[in-house]
């Protein structure tokens, strides 16, 4: 019987390096092109492939495309955060889901017996959805620029309207705004880079 050696994983070379983390900025403005559905597809299907605790995955998505929705949300960003809101091809509504014991059964089958022993425990459930939640923005936000997007995150909004303008039906609650587009021309949407912390800094060994 033959078996199959997989290919030793290889580190990315520097283009993509780049594309991901050294020549990628935080976006301002983008070019007018539009976003489509299947591009968000192809972004969800990356964003929930690394890990969360027990794959609990209670990171939740609400993309901002309606001009009603447009505006309800614009009326809800911080001063300094509208006019960029309102201009960006695409929203992003991050938010995360306490109800994520919910789907134990198909994300965490070795753990759905204890489905009953989340659901007694809303702080311990909270506090692991805005952990985790907060990891998989960290990766919806690369898989973006994987796919050739630009990305804007943003906290500067009302938090609490958002919930009750989007999130009344299903109890999601937000927690981050993102706006998506592609590259303004010649790097028109970016501001120079700041500067970063040393690696002495920032880390220590024990």
């Amino acid at each position: 019987m033959s078996t199959t050696v997989s290919e030793p994983v290889r580190e990315l070379d520097e283009v993509a390096l780049g594309q991901l983390f050294t020549q990628a900025h935080t976006a301002n403005s983008f070019d007018e092109t539009p976003v489509s559905d299947e591009v968000l597809e192809r972004l969800h299907e990356l964003t929930v492939m690394p890990p969360s605790a027990m794959n609990i995955q209670p990171l939740r998505i609400l993309w901002v495309r309606s001009p009603e929705a447009q505006a309800t949300l614009g009326a809800l960003m911080g001063e300094g955060n509208r006019d960029k809101t309102l201009a960006a091809p695409l929203v992003a509504v991050l938010a995360f889901d306490a109800q994520w014991h919910e789907h134990l059964e198909l994300l965490a089958p070795f753990r759905a017996a204890a489905k009953d022993t989340f659901a007694a425990n809303e702080p311990m459930r909270v506090g692991m959805a805005k952990t985790n939640a907060a990891i998989q923005m960290g990766y919806f936000l690369l898989a973006a620029r994987s796919l050739g997007l630009d990305v804007g995150p943003q906290a500067g909004f009302d938090a609490q309207g958002v919930n009750a303008a989007f999130f009344a039906d299903n109890g999601w609650q937000s927690f981050a705004v993102v706006n998506l587009g592609y590259p303004a021309a010649d790097g028109a949407g970016y501001r120079e880079r700041q500067g970063r912390l040393e690696f002495g800094e920032q880390t220590l060994t024990v």
